[in-house]
């Protein structure tokens, strides 16, 4: 017991905690400023297109090329065997050191044209190759640091928005670095050029490490390192989602790393352009990740990982399509080969942001770090190598290959970039397989930017966000809605919970306005249930206007809200979405409901729903109430329980606007209709209302129409419909046609029956 005890203590006091959210927050600007500068280094060196171009300036074949890039990820297969001592070290001390030393080696890059002057060409190759050796060692070692140590130091729940928000900084300094090396490559051509972009990237190496060492984390593990070696580290590819990652990244890989490397050369062969032109591609790129940044960050976080990293693929497949069909020797071949670089930017960072954050979100264990980034970067290292190796030793052994099939030419580099279209599509079937962070589908994740208004949805949601007082942010809510895109979902549901009323009021109308979605719907069912009336009924009334299916059951518990208002809404609601399953409901409710009001509401919901059963309630509601909207809302129930809603809507405009001309028009419209009862002296009946009506004689057409439906009524006509035109009649004798709803029901009515019916 003692010595477990011993044990324990030994293990707690070998850990260090991690740094807490707050602190990792202080230390994003850092880990920024440490990306930018890095950035610059790469791109003035090993990175860039200037070192392949230098290569090429110093007379290698490609097969050579390819193998000194290969070089730089081979040594990645340290990972394997130094993951155990950078953990016990530190990530931050050892990722500090190496990365020093890899600044240090580059210095020897410099001093290349000095060999070349001194000991000839046959040396240089020799001498290029040992600094790319120690450089990539200890560029290796701190990358094994710094993935553990990455995914230590920024919060999960902001990792898609700092991706993002990282990458509009870095690709700022990219476009200027690659301004800067396209100027100093195009102004002369021995190897000076070169040399002097190197030392500049040589100043801003070191400037990255001292940014570096101010970010948090990192610390020594020491305590579960204890049985750690290599079988451990290997294990991990018993992870089924793990190792369809890593396959479907290497395809990526395999497809996309001979393509970056060598597209400088090709430009240069087959295309025409100039080495400062080559280089100037890259700001294409770096443009177009720094523009799509931080919409796929943001999507990331928002919609997860996974289907931003398949549309990432989806679109880098169509890249290598538009290398090949580019024009060449042309004075179109820039801004061709431009516009493809800014589309392959955008693609590129979808495929880093959705893979990268799932790599660290979802397939990492935390817990495990150590071994699944050990594992992760010697598998890269190897698929990267071998994409070199393989992609150069294509290119020479093709190099006499010239010729075209149909309109599309054929050379050396047309094997890569077929092998760039099919390999991402391959691996499509392998990153599927990824276990996934969100529940978001393809295809909903594909709408998410073709349903209603992506643009005005962006905007919106932006400038919620930025609304400094009350009328600006109601504002703002009712642009949400108005935008009818799923993009907004998450700030209507923001508004939804706002202290302020009318936000929250906004919110319903707005939610409202847009298609049916489960966040929405369980935001309105919350809101339908809860203490407050006033917003209660528009969640009812919204219900209603999204028709979703899945409202019916909430609206029948409302129908008992302690609210007369919610049980009113509720079951207008229930009207508008038709459910015939609550008629026996509402008709419960309307036999011992008192209120005049909810009486009226239970009613001409029931009418809406064609519920015939209540053509005798509807009429003594009509006959009783004096408010003329009221009265027009009764007859339209009435009236659709008889016939078509768009008949009495299309009667009562018109005979509003003219009664007498449209009550004339209408009746010429019943004549045949009337005629196939065969009832003596109906035609000329017919010609007199209508003559009556036509002259605004109101008082004597009234009497008319009321005769024509006495007359009508000696028919068996159905139930329903005999009721309503006998209390027609009656009302027509009774009032002439102040109550113009009257007449209207009864037109209506008249042009509802037919021969069928009795």
């Amino acid at each position: 017991m003692d010595s477990y005890q011993t044990e324990l203590e030994e293990i707690e006091e070998d850990i260090i905690p991690e740094p807490t959210n707050a602190e990792k927050l202080k230390g994003v600007p850092w880990t920024i400023a440490f990306n930018v500068a890095n950035q610059v280094f790469c791109q003035f060196t090993f990175f860039g297109s200037v070192f392949v171009l230098f290569l090429g300036e110093l007379g290698l074949s490609k097969t050579q090329i390819g193998l000194f890039i290969a070089v730089i990820s081979f040594t990645d297969l340290i990972a394997l065997f130094m993951a155990t001592t950078v953990a016990r070290w530190g990530y931050k001390r050892t990722f500090l050191t190496s990365f020093g030393l890899r600044s240090i080696f580059t210095i020897f890059l410099i001093l290349t044209p000095g060999i070349l002057a001194f000991f000839g060409t046959g040396a240089v190759p020799a001498y290029v190759a040992g600094v790319i050796v120690a450089f990539s060692i200890a560029r290796s070692v701190g990358i094994t640091a710094l993935m553990p140590w990455q995914q230590e130091r920024i919060p999960n729940s902001i990792r898609g928005k700092y991706t993002a928000t990282n990458n509009i900084f870095t690709s700022i300094a990219g476009l200027l670095a690659v301004s800067v090396a396209g100027y100093l490559v195009g102004i002369s051509t021995n190897l000076s050029r070169f040399t002097l972009v190197f030392a500049a990237g040589v100043i801003f190496g070191l400037l990255s490490i001292w940014s570096a060492s101010k970010i948090p984390g990192g610390a020594p593990i020491k305590a579960s390192l204890k049985t750690t070696n290599l079988v451990g580290i290997l294990s991990v590819a018993r992870d089924r989602s793990l190792l369809f990652y890593l396959i479907g990244s290497g395809l990526i890989t395999l497809a996309a790393s001979p393509l970056g490397s060598f597209l400088p050369l090709f430009m240069q062969e087959k295309v025409g352009l100039s080495p400062g032109n080559i280089v100037w591609l890259q700001t294409g790129t770096l443009l177009g990740g720094l523009i799509s940044g931080y919409l796929w960050g943001w999507a990331a976080d928002r919609y997860g990982s996974r289907p931003v990293m398949i549309y990432g693929v989806f679109f880098l497949a169509t890249i290598p399509v538009m290398w090949l069909l580019m024009p060449r020797m042309s004075s179109l071949s820039f801004y061709a080969a431009l516009s493809i670089a800014f589309f392959k930017g955008t693609a590129d960072l979808g495929w880093s942001v959705g893979s990268s954050r799932l790599l660290y979100v979802k397939i990492v264990p935390t817990e495990k770090k150590m071994e699944y980034m050990a594992f992760y970067n010697a598998w890269v290292g190897i698929v990267t190598a071998l994409s070199q190796l393989v992609g150069g030793r294509i290119l020479d052994y093709t190099a006499g290959l010239n010729g075209h099939l149909g309109f599309l030419p054929i050379d050396s580099y047309s094997i890569l970039f077929v092998a760039g279209l099919i390999l991402p599509v391959v691996s499509l079937l392998f990153l599927r397989g990824v276990r996934a962070d969100s529940r978001v589908t393809m295809g909903e994740f594909a709408g998410l930017f073709t349903q209603g208004n992506p643009f005005t949805a962006m905007e919106s949601m932006i400038r919620f966000y930025r609304a400094k007082d009350e009328p600006a942010t109601i504002y703002m809510t009712e642009r949400l809605g108005q935008a009818n895109s799923p993009l907004t979902v998450d700030e209507l549901l923001a508004a939804l919970s706002d202290p302020r009323f009318y936000v929250r009021f906004e919110a319903l109308v707005s939610i409202a306005r847009r298609g049916p979605d489960d966040h929405l719907m369980n935001a309105l069912i919350k809101v339908l249930e809860g203490n407050d009336p006033a917003l209660s009924v528009i969640a009812a009334w919204a219900m209603g206007r999204l028709g979703d299916p899945r409202a019916l059951p909430h609206l029948r518990k409302g129908l008992k809200s302690r609210y007369r208002s919610v049980q009113a809404h509720a079951a207008r609601s229930l009207g508008t979405l038709g459910d015939k399953e609550a008629i026996p409901l509402l008709l419960d409710r309307l036999e011992y409901e008192e209120d005049s009001g909810l009486q009226i509401a239970f009613a001409c919901t029931l009418g809406k729903l064609g519920e015939k059963g209540m053509t005798p309630r509807l009429l003594a509601l009509l006959e009783a109430n004096q408010d003329p909207d009221v009265r027009m809302e009764l007859a339209l129930a009435l009236g659709r329980i008889v016939g078509d809603e768009n008949n009495f809507i299309h009667l009562m405009r018109a005979i509003r606007h003219d009664p007498g001309t449209a009550t004339c028009q209408a009746l010429d419209a019943l004549k045949s209709k009337l005629a196939e009862f065969q009832i003596d002296d109906m035609e000329a009946l017919v010609n007199d209302c209508a003559a009556a009506f036509s002259r605004n004689e109101f008082a004597d057409g009234a009497p008319l129409l009321a005769r024509i439906i006495r007359l009508l009524l000696l028919a068996e006509l159905d139930q329903a419909a005999a009721l309503i035109l006998q209390s027609c009649a009656r009302w027509l004798e009774e009032s002439d046609i102040e109550r113009i709803e009257c007449l209207i029901l009864a037109l209506h009515t008249l042009g509802s029956i037919s021969r069928s019916t009795h």
